[in-house]
């Protein structure tokens, strides 16, 4: 574009307000490129994934577009045929760039739209989990068995002696034993 735009001629073109217009309009896209246009371009280059650096890029390559267009338009009316060829073929190649970098930003600014739904899909997962584990009560130790009751003895106690009687007498049994309370 600046080789193209160095090249124009534009005291050839009919004279008037088009063609003083147009080296106004030409002499600030020459400044711009070698000023502005610079240090936009290095931060987009530097963070080529921040949108926040190529958005402020590509609105200066749409006003530029919309300056050179007007040259471009100017110099149908007024300039000779080769230099309108020139200037159309530059228009294209810009016209080109910007939609290559409209693209493009469109391209990551769908990715980091998908990266920050998944991360926040996963942060609500993550949270419902949380939620689940504090509000279920924990799970219930088992109840300890209690220790066996010791075995009480018995004691034993042996039936009553029968007495043999004697031939022709009852038999007697002895009177019953009082246990201890």
């Amino acid at each position: 574009m600046e080789n193209t735009l160095n090249s124009l001629k534009i005291d050839k073109w009919k004279k008037g307000t088009i063609r003083a217009e147009a080296g106004d309009n030409v002499n600030a896209i020459l400044k711009d490129l070698k000023t502005n246009l610079p240090p936009l371009m290095a931060d987009a280059d530097a963070a080529p994934g921040a949108l926040s650096k190529s958005i402020p890029l590509l609105k200066h390559l749409d006003a530029l577009y919309d300056v050179l267009l007007r040259v471009e338009e100017g110099a149908r009316v007024s300039a000779p045929v080769d230099q309108v060829d020139q200037l159309e073929a530059v228009l294209k190649q810009l016209g080109s760039a910007r939609i290559q970098l409209y693209d493009s930003m469109t391209e990551r600014a769908g990715a980091q739209e998908k990266q920050v739904t998944d991360l926040q899909t996963e942060i609500k997962t993550l949270r419902a989990a949380e939620e689940e584990h504090k509000a279920a009560p924990p799970p219930a130790a088992p109840a300890p068995c209690p220790p066996p009751k010791p075995a009480t003895k018995r004691k034993r106690t042996t039936p009553p002696k029968t007495t043999q009687p004697a031939q022709g007498q009852p038999a007697q049994t002895p009177p019953a034993q009082s246990k201890p309370q």
